[in-house]
């Protein structure tokens, strides 16, 4: 039989990825939100500084500070994307640096006559630096990881299957800066062994996480309240639904 006349077998379908958008970083809520991580950063610094026993526990002061700034990373990279949330974790790391540099000021200006706290302030903020170092590089790795992670899963699942990303995102920054930071500032709160230090990281890692877990739904409430509000997402939104073919509404 002459087959010259069959009908064309059809091309298989592509399958589309749901649409992924990200606001402009012009309104308020954007700078809202990094100052308050600038301020839980540097507040979590000088908690930090102080070692924190709970029985056989071992952590630090500033131990349940440091999980918001994770939660407000999230809401960074899932309403504004990878550019922004990269942008808020350089101005919070310059904001650190900045306030262990005036901690570092304020401990070598010459003490007035009458002043009997020299000694206080500088057990109490002398160590900051050290300790600032092992955050800034512990919050720099981790909260780029997180954001990469939470950008790259929310181009794959686009609006939907925000929880798996914030649980994934999650994981993988934590463990990094918990690493990254008990490996530096061990020795400042005065973790000297092997079997201390595992327990710091142990510590830190599973509360952090823990944290972020438990918060994970208030985390989701707080992106939808930003998303709801925040006018470039909405225009974005729109915007992409129309880019490949669906109702914008």
């Amino acid at each position: 039989m002459n087959d010259q006349h069959a009908a064309p077998t059809p091309a298989p379908a592509v399958e589309r990825r749901p649409a992924a958008a990200f606001a402009p970083v012009g309104s308020r809520f954007y700078a809202v939100i990094v100052s308050v991580m600038a301020v839980v950063v540097v507040l979590s610094n000088i908690g930090a500084s102080k070692g924190v026993e709970f029985g056989p526990i071992i952590t630090d002061g500033g131990f349940f500070l440091f999980p918001l700034a994770y939660i407000l990373g999230d809401v960074v990279s899932e309403v504004y994307g990878w550019k922004a949330s990269r942008r808020a974790v350089l101005a919070t790391f310059a904001m650190a640096a900045f306030a262990a540099l005036s901690f570092w000021v304020m401990i070598v200006l010459p003490p007035a006559s009458f002043y009997d706290g020299q000694e206080a302030l500088e057990r109490t903020l002398g160590p900051i630096w050290l300790v600032v170092v092992a955050s800034l590089a512990g919050f720099l790795v981790g909260q780029l990881s997180n954001a990469l992670v939470m950008v790259s899963l929310k181009k794959r699942h686009g609006e939907r299957r925000l929880i798996v990303r914030l649980l994934g995102s999650t994981g993988v920054g934590e463990f990094l800066d918990t690493l990254i930071f008990c490996s530096i500032a061990a020795s400042v709160i005065g973790i000297d062994s092997w079997g201390a230090f595992w327990n710091y990281v142990a510590v830190g890692f599973l509360f952090k996480t823990a944290v972020e877990v438990v918060l994970s739904p208030v985390t989701a409430l707080v992106i939808g309240w930003v998303k709801r509000r925040e006018p470039g997402y909405v225009a974005a939104v729109a915007q992409a639904k129309r880019a490949q073919g669906e109702p914008a509404a």
